[in-house]
């Protein structure tokens, strides 16, 4: 039994390609580095590790309770047409991005959404791709709706609302285009029901302690005792529910650790050094342009936490990191969130099908943005 329960939790780990080429990235880096080896553990964010973990854990708790297949049954019932029902699902994806940033966003949907293909005919794989692009155009929004618009807002003094009028503009365009993409690419169809399917029984008991254990996980977060939160919702599933310690994508938090360590181990090359000192010589379309191209390479927030040494954090840097979250699917975490708990290998491909036209149709729109804001 125990060596069951292992090798549920360690064959993850063998099939993951992507991490593989993160290890392998890291292992090449390091070879012109190796005395940032002991810092290795300097470079995460453990914060951030322990937070994601947390929501990893609750997010499968509630799954594991059945309570989205009982959500999803009364969605369908409700909304039985897939244009309405990816709008819908694209609407409260965007939605709660700004608020409740974009990977705690995906971590309520998608499972959701995933519950669906259990239930309907509904393109599933498609739709969590749209919701991807809806957290991150979503998240643009407002100063709390993803992590690089936490670390601009913060050094730029804005008022919250005043930060909300900068990004209006761009969020609005990318959200109108996203909603046209959306109705064209989901038919006005009834959906297809499926026959005897089977999901997790109810559990409310579960449920409810899972809901309590997110506001007090939160809380914790908030108050800078993320790892005293993460230690009360283990405890409690241990309690509760140990299958759901075993069904967690742990494959997932060893990508963002070895990401931590990839990223600052490529700033740190020497040879990349001369480079940097000639970002202040560089015209406005070059700072645009650097700030969209190292969102492509290293993902939007640590090219923000790099860019803002040398830009202010004003429209132009904020506009060049969020749409920098579109193209390649590094470009934001939150996109690799997303693909990962899909937990469809075809849909790596089929994402950047959509990413990149919004990448350029973002990145074009912020530049025209800016010129009629200069003007």
């Amino acid at each position: 039994m125990l060596m069951a329960a292992l090798g549920s939790v360690f064959k993850p780990f063998l099939r993951d390609r992507f991490l593989h080429l993160l290890i392998i990235l890291g292992v090449i880096l390091t070879l012109f580095q190796p005395a940032k080896i002991m810092q290795f553990p300097q470079f995460v964010d453990w914060n951030t590790i322990v937070t994601l973990l947390g929501l990893l854990m609750l997010t499968k708790g509630v799954e594991v309770s059945g309570y989205f297949d009982f959500v999803g049954r009364k969605m369908i019932n409700a909304i039985d047409n897939e244009r309405r029902l990816a709008l819908f699902l694209v609407s409260a994806a965007a939605v709660l991005a700004t608020f409740m940033t974009n990977d705690v966003a995906l971590f309520i949907v998608i499972p959701l959404t995933i519950t669906l293909k259990k239930l309907t005919s509904l393109p599933v794989t498609r739709l969590i791709i749209f919701e991807a692009l809806a957290v991150n155009a979503g998240s643009l929004l407002t100063p709390i709706g993803n992590p690089q618009n936490i670390l601009l807002w913060n050094k730029s003094g804005q008022s919250f609302l005043h930060f909300i009028g900068q990004m209006a503009p761009l969020a609005l365009v990318t959200l109108a285009a996203l909603f046209v993409v959306t109705w064209w690419c989901f038919p006005s169809h009834s959906l297809k029901k499926l026959e005897n399917n089977q999901g997790y029984p109810f559990k409310k008991r579960l449920l409810i302690s899972c809901v309590v254990l997110y506001v007090a996980f939160i809380a914790c977060v908030d108050l800078g005792y993320a790892l005293y939160g993460l230690l009360a919702v283990v405890v409690c599933f241990l309690l509760l529910a140990r299958n759901v310690l075993l069904r967690i994508d742990w494959p997932l938090i060893l990508v963002f650790i070895v990401m931590f360590i990839d990223v600052r181990l490529l700033v740190g090359l020497h040879a990349l050094q001369p480079a940097f000192t000639h970002i202040h010589g560089l015209p406005d379309y070059g700072h645009y342009l650097l700030s969209i191209g190292l969102s492509q390479v290293i993902s939007n927030v640590p090219a923000t936490i790099l860019m803002i040494n040398y830009l202010p954090s004003g429209p132009l840097l904020a506009y060049a990191v969020n749409a920098g979250g579109f193209g390649l699917a590094i470009g934001s975490l939150a996109n690799l969130i997303a693909l990962r708990m899909a937990g469809d290998k075809k849909i790596w491909l089929r994402f950047h099908y959509y990413s990149f036209p919004f990448l350029l149709f973002s990145g074009g729109a912020g530049w025209l943005l800016l010129a009629l804001f200069a003007k």
